[in-house]
């Protein structure tokens, strides 16, 4: 397994990230566990989790993925050799009662009493990298296409949120910070906040990318290169629809979109499925699997650090896995663009 340097930081991180998001709800504690195991023994030093994990959130469950990841790590009896990461939510909503629609609030108080949380859980003095989950302004993510006007209200200054961020870093309970879910004007006000108040720069971001969603490559990409921060895409998948198992109206029993309506209309719409079964045409023209190649396309994008990948199965997890291996010739690649050209990003 490749490991890639995550810029300005001294972590090597293997190419493929172990993600966590389905591990207390449609995976038990026992099988959260048993895919930490077999990913360390293929390589994997990087896990992602976040503590509204598991996903769909549900306020009887929250954080029990990083219960999980805390349990194995004290089974384990050691975790330095491993990258942890972890998203705040920050909303009091989640943490401290049912979830009822709350704003998210990235201030001072939440994030030190959400970082806490979450070591605790983990069983960890600190965390690798510590990212905001999505952004409490209204903008454009999580499948909203574009921002027409601004809010009265934007919530959170940002310079409140990275200077709590820095609190964190600064008492050793996070080594680095990043974000998610974040647009190119947000990206930058981090990058200038910690250039003009010399406040911690962000390291990585974690946004969706991926065959049907390529709408990162717009301006995203670019700062990353440049500005020298890790990306970290989620969802490399499509929310799984990529390996062609739910084409043809099909509900493949213990899957996400047959037992959850949650993001379905996102994901795996009607009007989506002209486009997937086109790269899945794509992959069996090349002899190759349709997930293998979704995965593999985007782990070896030049602007790719570590490509999160998450499963609810063994047999799913070691094909995810095995991905890393693939190199896509130029003849897959020349066919990938060409679809791209007259259908490009159906899922963003």
């Amino acid at each position: 397994m490749e490991h890639r340097n995550i810029p300005g930081t001294n972590l090597q991180v293997s190419k493929i990230c172990l993600g966590s998001m389905n591990w207390g709800q449609q995976n038990t504690e026992a099988e959260g566990h048993e895919q930490l195991d077999y990913a360390l023994t293929q390589g994997i030093n990087f896990i992602d989790t976040a503590e509204v994990y598991p996903i769909p959130p549900d306020p009887e469950k929250q954080g029990r993925t990083e219960t999980y990841i805390g349990t194995w790590l004290k089974k384990r009896g050691k975790s330095d050799d491993l990258i942890i990461a972890s998203k705040v939510a920050a909303s009091p909503a989640i943490r401290t009662r049912p979830m009822d629609g709350s704003r998210t609030i990235y201030d001072r108080k939440n994030i030190l009493a959400a970082i806490d949380g979450t070591l605790e859980r983990l069983q960890r003095e600190y965390v690798d990298i510590y990212q905001v989950h999505w952004p409490e302004r209204a903008t454009n993510f999580f499948g909203v296409r574009g921002v027409e006007s601004l809010p009265e209200n934007s919530g959170t200054p940002i310079e409140e949120t990275l200077s709590a961020l820095a609190e964190v870093v600064q008492s050793g309970k996070a080594r680095y910070i990043g974000i998610s879910n974040e647009t190119p004007w947000g990206m930058s006000e981090y990058l200038r906040l910690a250039r003009e108040k010399g406040l911690p720069k962000i390291v990585t971001i974690q946004n969706q990318y991926s065959l049907m969603n390529r709408t990162f490559e717009i301006g995203l990409s670019e700062m990353c290169l440049r500005e020298g921060v890790g990306f970290l895409p989620y969802s490399p998948l499509g929310g799984g629809v990529l390996s062609g198992k739910y084409l043809g109206g099909a509900k493949p029993e213990k899957a996400r979109h047959t037992l959850f309506d949650r993001n379905r209309e996102r994901y795996n719409a009607a009007h989506l499925q002209e486009g997937i079964q086109a790269y899945v045409d794509i992959a069996k023209k090349h002899g190759l699997d349709p997930a293998q190649m979704a995965l593999a396309f985007v782990t070896d994008r030049p602007f790719t650090t570590s490509n999160i990948i998450g499963a609810t199965s063994m047999e799913q997890l070691k094909m995810d896995i095995a991905s890393a291996d693939i190199r896509l010739s130029g003849e897959v690649m020349e066919d990938i663009q060409g679809l791209y050209k007259v259908m490009p990003d159906p899922q963003c």
